[in-house]
């Protein structure tokens, strides 16, 4: 965006990639360092015009548009040197999509105090790649299996498919207390709330958008067990709120967990939210050949499990 500061607008012409793309984010995408609100602001007062006409922020982009992005001047930062790829398991690649194991403590992506994350680190490592974005999300704490589209009609189709419950996604959770009773489904709306402090949660709420989760044992301990969770819904921390909310906090969580216990844990040197994505079965966007990945519980979730549970069944 060499125009970007300048006193003329600019205009550009939209690509393949783009297509299908939300004006929003496609000018949060050009317009790097410039706050959100902004954006939206200059999108609502008809500074940006699309073939010369206004549109609303949800306005989809379409291969061959024009699109006139206004002046917008950014306060002067010192430069800071581009996030420095870092090593991603890869677990599945091809023309349309890129699967990672995403390790625990890694953001999926910058922000929030978080100056880079995995799909930062991705775009670092393939700078010839024109398309990576993100088809859902893992917390910073959460490990395993993570989608990535390498184009705008996969990621479409991918995030219809995980709206209609098309994907098939699959953790494994290690809880406190000893689970009783057998497979049972978890039904509880869930509601988004903003702390005094000003840290988004989720609760538990009648008047929440629908929520189910189906959890299995895997391994019973007498102090801890191991579960396995399916999402037939995909709601923000989903996995998490439910088991606690039916007694079976996630070990190592800092939102919804048993913090006394997690800081003794702690002690013990469990230092992460103990939730691993294991499982993926979709049908693929582009060909519908059916796709089924797994990634196996990392190290620190298997020595914990040697240390304080029989031995964990197929999951």
């Amino acid at each position: 965006m060499k125009e970007l500061g300048k006193p003329r607008a600019t205009l550009l012409e939209v690509g393949e990639e783009s297509g299908a793309q939300r004006i929003d984010n496609f000018l949060m995408r050009q317009l790097k360092g410039v706050p959100k609100s902004h954006v939206y602001r200059v999108v609502r007062s008809g500074e940006v015009r699309v073939n010369s006409r206004r549109v609303k922020p949800d306005y989809r982009l379409k291969p061959g548009d024009r699109v006139r992005v206004p002046p917008v001047r950014i306060a002067e930062r010192p430069e800071k040197p581009p996030p420095g790829p870092f090593e991603l398991p890869i677990v599945f690649e091809d023309i349309s999509l890129l699967v990672v194991n995403k390790p625990s403590g890694i953001a999926v992506h910058g922000g929030s105090g978080v100056s880079y994350g995995v799909i930062e680190s991705l775009r670092a490592a393939r700078p010839e790649a024109k398309f990576l974005e993100l088809a859902h999300r893992l917390d910073r704490g959460t490990s395993g299996l993570l989608i990535i589209a390498k184009k705008r009609s996969a990621l479409v189709e991918l995030h219809r498919m995980l709206r209609l419950g098309e994907i098939g996604k699959d953790y494994v959770a290690m809880v406190r207390g000893r689970w009783k009773g057998g497979a049972r489904a978890v039904d509880a709306p869930l509601h988004k709330f903003v702390t005094g402090e000003g840290e988004r949660r989720v609760r538990v709420e009648g008047q929440g958008r629908h929520a189910l989760t189906e959890v299995r044992p895997l391994a019973v301990g007498e102090r801890y067990s191991s579960v396995a969770a399916r999402l037939r819904t995909g709601r923000t921390h989903q996995i998490r709120v439910h088991l606690t909310h039916i007694g079976y906090p996630i070990l190592g969580d800092d939102k919804y967990g048993d913090f006394e216990l997690n800081h003794a844990l702690a002690r013990q040197g469990v230092g992460r939210l103990m939730l691993h994505a294991a499982r993926l079965r979709f049908r693929h966007p582009a060909s519908g050949e059916e796709v089924r990945l797994d990634a196996p519980l990392p190290a620190d979730m298997l020595a914990f499990a040697a240390s304080h549970l029989p031995a964990i069944i197929d999951a």
